[in-house]
């Protein structure tokens, strides 16, 4: 009998979570029950459920746990370097299935359909990333591409690369945007004005940029609907 099966036999029934997932479903379970199926197995103290109960105290939520890294995983008692990896390919997982729709399929018909495609993978960036959408006459969305990191400037995020890759895309138009790591998503003197010099450039090469997001936590500011465009 293999360790696991030990554990869970020793585990008060309500305890199991893969077997309340047998019988009940995924939806049914809690966060720490989920991620106590990643964890696999607890500690001599406590049971798989109660470590993931622990690890998610010190996360403080489901977005701090998305957040922590290896040392600071691996810094909770119970927690090793397996289970660490295990917790940050879980994570990595989810963030990945909830931007996997077909981008090919996606189409933009307002900013809130732009902001849907992009907010889960860049709310929690504690750096800016310069994102542009290529988009076909229909809008439908044709490629993405992360332009630059850091602050955004004239220097980190130029026309050129912006419209080297639409051109090769043969793209009708574009669509920017970046995240503010504060959360806020009130634009800078700087987002404004790298805007207007990417309008001028769109102008001249005949590739319309329709909006320019800025993505905070949770939400997020069109400048097109703002007038700053």
């Amino acid at each position: 009998m293999g360790s696991l099966d030990m554990i869970l036999r020793d585990t008060p029934a309500g305890e199991r979570p893969r077997e309340r997932m047998l019988h009940f479903g995924v939806q049914a379970l809690s966060s720490a029950e989920l991620l106590a199926i990643l964890l696999r197995t607890g500690t001599v103290a406590e049971s798989v459920v109660r470590l993931a109960e622990r690890v998610l105290r010190e996360a403080g939520s489901l977005k701090g746990l998305n957040e922590m890294r290896i040392e600071q995983l691996t810094a909770i008692k119970g927690v090793g370097p397996a289970k660490a990896m295990q917790i940050q390919a879980g994570v990595e997982l989810g963030r990945r299935l909830s931007r996997s729709a077909p981008e090919e399929r996606y189409t933009i018909r307002n900013p809130g359909d732009a902001a849907e495609l992009l907010m889960e993978d860049l709310r929690y960036l504690d750096k800016e990333h310069f994102v542009c959408l290529f988009l076909n006459t229909k809008n439908h969305v044709i490629g993405r591409e992360t332009i630059s990191m850091g602050s955004l400037n004239a220097t980190v995020v130029h026309p050129r690369e912006v419209f080297r890759s639409a051109i090769q895309r043969s793209s009708a138009s574009i669509l920017c945007a970046h995240n503010h790591p504060s959360g806020d998503p009130t634009p800078s003197h700087e987002d404004i004005e790298l805007t207007q010099r990417l309008m001028e450039a769109g102008e001249i090469i005949g590739i319309d940029v329709l909006d320019h997001l800025v993505i905070g936590d949770g939400t997020f500011l069109s400048m097109k609907e703002r007038g700053l465009m």
